[in-house]
């Protein structure tokens, strides 16, 4: 990104001290974050949204009106181009779930050092996955308490990815590992390995927690 080039951030937050608190400190990270004016609950989120075009949205999950996760998914059918980051006080598995199943890129908590949450936007608008592991591996456990283990079943197939690797990512999501997978399609491990490799790479992902998630919620 160039000099010139701002992050545009907009911060959804209904408590006036929290959000006024971030868009300062947040503003004295770096040159490269440009703070729009703040929303006080969901409404406002999607209001502003359209209004200011933000880059990124920091969102609340407990807001008047409009909560965060029913913001978040009307946002992003206007505004697809649009990255949300949540950042609340709440880690359950199923909000974390809910919040990454309606379009959100990363899942932060409040108490995030500020140094985090500006590095997490980054990572998002460079198109890297903000999910920690931690947090990664609580969506995926969600998702099979929900919806069974078998569910990899019925994924789509994803575009830019071949036959074989659309067989791969499957059995990624099932759980498998690259031992097992070699032994169902009747490969080498090492060749199992190199098309893991290039399933990661296609999906811009950094694991395969990571590459299950997105598979999953995408």
């Amino acid at each position: 990104m160039s000099r010139i080039e701002k992050i545009r951030v907009l911060i959804a937050e209904d408590q006036t001290l929290i959000r006024e608190g971030i868009a300062t400190l947040l503003a004295q990270q770096n040159d490269d974050f440009e703070i729009l004016p703040g929303a006080a609950d969901g409404e406002q989120a999607i209001e502003f949204a359209r209004r200011y075009r933000p880059d990124v949205i920091l969102m609340d999950l407990q807001m008047p009106r409009v909560d965060g996760i029913a913001a978040t998914q009307r946002i992003l059918r206007e505004l697809p181009q649009t990255h949300i980051v949540v950042l609340t006080t709440f880690e359950t598995n199923d909000l974390i779930f809910e919040a990454v199943s309606a379009g959100a890129k990363a899942y932060l908590l409040k108490d995030a050092r500020m140094e985090e949450i500006a590095s997490t936007i980054r990572a998002v608008i460079n198109g890297q996955s903000g999910l920690s592991p931690g947090v990664a591996a609580r969506i995926l456990d969600e998702f099979k308490r929900l919806r069974g283990p078998r569910v990899s079943a019925k994924l789509p197939v994803r575009d830019g990815l071949t036959a074989r690797e659309n067989e791969i990512l499957t059995l990624i999501v099932e759980g498998k590992s690259n031992t097992e997978i070699g032994e169902q399609l009747h490969l080498a491990e090492g060749t199992v390995k190199n098309y893991v490799s290039t399933i990661l790479e296609k999906c811009q992902v950094k694991n395969r927690t990571e590459l299950a998630i997105k598979a999953i919620t995408y």
